[in-house]
């Protein structure tokens, strides 16, 4: 499939015709990376603040929205035609598994190790299982049955990891959000910079490549250490379901209401596993600080 190239059109002064051209693929490489970059350090710096007040489970619901996968999808849908989008969403619905397997790794080996060795291994099996992806033709019904089976395994394994409650208080410095974004804003460009090369063939499988979660973890297992963020990737388990059956949404919306409607209602879908999920949660706080009746 040839790819679609965004174009530069300018009108002729005198008269209305227009001559287009293809954009500099570099403004378009550009462009992409400042959007993630900013899209991914005002949500790590959110989660973070998040985390140290509110607690992990508020974290890990903003930590599973599809915000960086968000930012690449608004520069694949310029750049390609729908069916490559609709495509390109199996790819991603089947990678939400192994944003699970990520999750499960580090929270494991968070609970002893130290932030270097419990995030590098974790992102390691993250791209062995990515590339393993390429094995399979995957279609809708793949992509959920995967879905199910680990999710299935993966959040039961999870639960004695979760935790409630917000985490010690410390000092904060006049610097301090402005570093989380630096931070974050670093890593995601090292990735983009480093998955150009991959071609269109994995573009769904590394639009959720988990950038956030992994930016977050750089911030909070130093500050309140690994028990605590890994509390948040134990949480995130249940509403990274709302990540496969988003992009499940996108690539069946694609055709019957065009692209842009398709992400809006994603992201909706997104959104909603999220919302169904704290509200949940609240009904249970509430029935269990009431009184029980004599």
């Amino acid at each position: 499939m040839q790819r679609d190239r965004l174009m530069d059109c300018r009108v002729k002064p005198g008269n209305d015709d227009r001559k287009c051209k293809p954009m500099n693929p570099l403004y378009i490489f550009l462009f992409d990376l400042a959007l993630k970059m900013a899209f991914t350090a005002i949500v790590v710096v959110v989660i973070s603040v998040v985390v140290e007040h509110s607690g992990p489970f508020i974290g890990a619901l903003i930590a599973a929205l599809p915000t960086a996968a968000g930012a690449a999808y608004i520069i694949l849908a310029f750049e390609h035609p729908p069916d490559f989008i609709a495509a390109s969403a199996v790819g991603s619905a089947a990678a939400a598994a192994t944003v699970s397997v990520f999750a499960l790794v580090y929270t494991v080996l968070a609970q002893r190790h130290g932030l270097i060795l419990s995030l590098g291994v974790a992102m390691a099996v993250w791209f062995v299982a990515a590339l393993a992806l390429r094995l399979v033709a995957w279609t809708p019904l793949s992509a959920t049955l995967l879905n199910i089976a680990v999710f299935g395994l993966i959040v039961p394994l999870s639960w004695r990891y979760r935790t409630s409650g917000a985490p010690a208080k410390f000092m904060r410095t006049a610097y301090d959000i402005p570093l989380r974004a630096l931070t974050a804003a670093i890593v995601v460009a090292a990735v983009t910079t480093a998955s150009t090369s991959l071609g269109s063939f994995l573009s769904g499988v590394f639009a959720v490549f988990p950038i956030v979660m992994a930016s977050s973890v750089v911030i909070l297992h130093p500050r309140v250490g690994g028990v605590v963020s890994a509390s948040m990737f134990a949480h995130a388990q249940i509403a990274l379901n709302g990540l496969w059956l988003g992009f499940l949404a996108v690539h069946f919306l694609v055709a019957p209401l065009g692209v842009w409607p398709a992400l809006g209602a994603g992201l909706l879908v997104c959104v909603a596993w999220s919302g169904v999920l704290w509200l949940f949660r609240a009904r249970r706080i509430r029935a269990a600080s009431s009184p029980t009746a004599p």
